[in-house]
């Protein structure tokens, strides 16, 4: 999914000549602590509601108060993880989108775009999540995914995390299943060589040892 899919219609820009109060409203009624400030169609930066709570006069214009609190924006072709990684980088209410000749084209909320991502990952899907610890040079989604769908089973969405230096064997792959009881899949990834980390299913799993659900479950209560 690309930015230019992800732009929010409700949400509303600034002007120069809109004045504090209406900014602060703004952001009130759209549960969001920054706008994106345009002038003319183009992009100027974003305001925040910190930097309007500090100017005591509402009535002042937009135009008063120019020191942006960030320049940050995405080009409307990005793709979605690409503007997930920039707004936790710079912790962003909102991002403002821009075409290729840098003209506002519209603003994405970050609350949702990050419900955006959840179904990307397949988050909200009912199934088990499975984590795998392994030597980084072992990793093979392809393998992998031949080896769960042995069981019927499918990969709804995947993430591997690399090992810190130092540290080959810490490298962890996270699987999201559209099923609850992955008991067989757990079997065969064992057979196979593959270390189990973690699971999280409804369905009771039987084959990781005592010690490693253990683990799990201080893990779930902490």
């Amino acid at each position: 999914m690309l930015a230019s899919e992800l732009i929010d219609p409700m949400l509303p820009s600034l002007k120069p000549t809109d004045l504090v109060g209406q900014a602060l409203d703004w952001m009130q009624e759209h549960r969001v602590g920054q706008l994106v400030l345009t002038d003319q169609g183009e992009y100027r930066g974003i305001i925040s509601e910190e930097l309007l709570m500090d100017v005591a006069d509402d009535e002042r214009p937009m135009s008063d108060v120019m020191r942006l609190f960030e320049q940050t924006f995405v080009h409307e072709d990005q793709h979605l993880y690409e503007i997930v990684g920039l707004i936790l980088q710079n912790r962003m209410d909102v991002v403002a989108v821009l075409n290729e000749e840098r003209e506002f084209v519209g603003t994405i909320s970050t609350s949702e775009l990050l419900k955006q991502f959840a179904q990307e990952l397949g988050v909200q899907e009912a199934g088990a999540i499975l984590i795998l610890n392994m030597n980084e040079r072992d990793y093979s989604l392809t393998e992998i995914s031949r080896l769960v769908e042995s069981n019927n089973v499918k990969i709804i969405s995947s993430y591997f995390s690399s090992a810190a230096y130092g540290m080959p064997d810490r490298s962890r792959l996270t699987l999201k299943l559209n099923r609850r009881d992955i008991t067989p899949v757990i079997s065969t990834l064992e057979r196979f060589g593959y270390r189990i980390e973690a699971a999280f299913a409804n369905a009771p799993v039987e084959s990781i040892d005592q010690e490693r659900l253990d683990m799990l479950l201080r893990f779930l209560n902490t």
